[in-house]
Parts: C-alpha cells; sequence; structure tokens
C-alpha cells in the first residue's frame, strides 16, 4: 500500500468542514443539533474525520502539535459518543474549526494533484466540487 499524498489529508478536513457548515447551518444551541439525529449524526462522523486527518498532518510534520487537541477531540468523541456536550460541539464549529482550516488553507501546500484526485473520488457530490474549483483557484 503506497504512502498517502499529505495535501490528501489536508482536503479531507476541508471537505469535512464545509459538510458541517452544511449539515448545522441554521442551528444556534448544541441541544437542537444534538436532537437533529441525521444532523448531528453526520456532524460527528465529519469531526471524526478532521480528527483522523490532523493526526496525519501532525506525524507528517505538516502542522505542528499544538494542534493536538483536535485529535484528542476526535479521540473523544469516537471513544466516548454518549458523553458529547453539544455545546461545545457547537463552540468548536463555530470558533474554532474557522482558524484551524483558515491556517489549513495557508500552508504551502501543492494541493493540484489532490484536487484533481478528489474530484474523480466526489464526482457525484456538487457541493464537493464546486468547494474543490474555489480551492484550486485560491490555492
Amino acid at each position: 500500500m503506497s504512502k498517502r499524498e499529505s495535501a490528501l489529508y489536508l482536503l479531507d478536513v476541508l471537505i469535512a468542514y464545509d459538510k458541517i457548515l452544511r449539515y448545522t447551518k441554521g442551528f444556534t444551541n448544541g441541544d437542537d443539533l444534538l436532537h437533529s439525529e441525521m444532523e448531528w449524526d453526520a456532524t460527528v462522523r465529519e469531526l471524526e474525520i478532521i480528527g483522523e486527518a490532523t493526526k496525519n498532518l501532525i506525524q507528517e510534520n505538516i502542522i505542528g502539535q499544538e494542534n493536538r487537541r483536535i485529535v484528542n477531540f476526535r479521540n473523544q468523541i469516537a471513544h466516548g459518543y454518549v458523553g458529547i456536550d453539544a455545546d461545545i460541539v457547537l463552540d468548536i464549529i463555530t470558533n474554532k474549526l474557522p482558524i484551524f482550516t483558515k491556517m489549513l488553507t495557508q500552508l504551502n501546500l501543492n494541493l493540484d494533484n489532490a484536487i484533481e484526485l478528489s474530484k474523480k473520488e466526489h464526482h457525484h457530490n456538487q457541493n464537493i466540487i464546486k468547494l474543490l474549483e474555489t480551492l484550486k483557484e485560491t490555492h
């Protein structure tokens, strides 16, 4: 099995964040999100993806250990699903992830190949294709 390109992990985070924003649009408190079964489950899954991709970016020295809190949060939600505080989740989405994803988009990684691979993988999802096109234009 060949090693996965680092830029793909970065795209994993950005795609997951984009999905989270769509899933949580209109929610203003954690309890409403928590009690909206599909949006909650989908959001938690995408947070797990962000944590796993972040772990790989840290291991490859693309980003620093100070981002380890995201990995720790992923571990907490992956292994302690029932005890997740919905208001903390919404706070992370609203206040922490925008800063983190902005930092990632400012990294000096060539995304061209990763974007093309992701476009093939997600060819059926116009939301993701639109995101990838925007990233290609701005990066």
